[in-house]
């Protein structure tokens, strides 16, 4: 499993302002351009706007349709580097940025979106072979920087089922548990966020495969991402998408319903 460095926010907006300007000079609209590679405006917008890294691949179709001698490949490949991602969930990350809307279901940690810095520390603390504190510090700050979709004008529409245990689970002490038990409940009360959990009582259970996330982009393509020990996937097959959708409808009818789920939340806050 290789990783690499997410690339300088700055320099992302350079990059962005540059593919701006080449279009607008060979003609085309964000919307033609996206419609020319089937990627949608809305991606071609969010280049531009330095918000969504350009990959290497399309840089070069673009160079080659903009007719910019390489420009913004070039330009691509002097970027500096800063943040550490791991090279399997850039993709998905990418894609996360500007969904609608995110459902995902967790069993071994919870969702990312939902963590507190303390937990999100004690998270990668966890991982062997070990991080270093630098690396941590550059980690966590990462993934609480991607909540901030969550408070946006227009922010997704978002579901979280979680298993009971994960919730249970001490991660980094009692008092990183209660703070995250905090935020938790605090999150249950955000317009357009359901979260959910699951009992560990339940004697059937739909998402005993593992944890998985659904995307649904701006252009209403419907994604799936699925982590493993050593990897992960982003699954745009619409087949396997469709299983993993039937999952996430179960498992929602599984677990307790958001008002028992914030009442749970409030009796383990009480027992501490």
């Amino acid at each position: 499993m290789g990783t690499t460095t997410r690339r300088n926010a700055s320099a992302m907006k350079m990059v962005g302002a540059l593919l701006a300007l080449y279009r607008q000079a060979a003609g085309h609209t964000q919307r033609s351009l996206g419609e020319r590679f089937v990627i949608g405006e809305q991606q071609i917008a969010s280049i531009e706007q330095g918000r969504r890294p350009l990959k290497r691949d399309l840089a070069e179709q673009l160079d080659e349709l903009l007719g910019t001698k390489g420009a913004l490949s070039t330009a691509l490949s002097k970027m500096p580097e800063v943040d550490l991602v791991p090279l399997w969930a850039e993709e998905f990350l990418d894609r996360e940025r500007e969904a609608i809307a995110i459902s995902s279901y967790e069993n071994q940690v919870l969702p990312g979106l939902l963590q507190t810095e303390a937990y999100a520390w004690a998270v990668f603390r966890s991982r062997v072979p070990f991080y270093d504190e630098d690396t941590i510090a550059r980690l966590a700050a990462a993934r609480i920087e991607r909540q901030g979709i969550l408070q946006g004008k227009e922010p997704p529409i978002t579901c979280f089922v979680v298993w009971e245990p994960v919730v249970r689970a001490p991660i980094g002490g009692r008092t990183v548990w209660r703070e995250q038990l905090q935020r938790l409940r605090a999150c249950s009360e955000l317009p357009g966020l359901m979260l959910q959990v699951l009992p560990q009582d339940r004697t059937s259970h739909a998402g005993l495969n593992g944890p998985f996330v659904l995307l649904e982009t701006p252009e209403h393509q419907r994604l799936a991402y699925t982590e493993n020990q050593r990897g992960s996937q982003l699954i745009a097959d619409a087949d396997e998408v469709a299983i993993l959708t039937q999952k996430c409808a179960m498992l929602r009818s599984q677990a307790l319903t958001p008002e028992d789920t914030r009442d749970l939340l409030d009796r383990l806050l009480g027992e501490q």
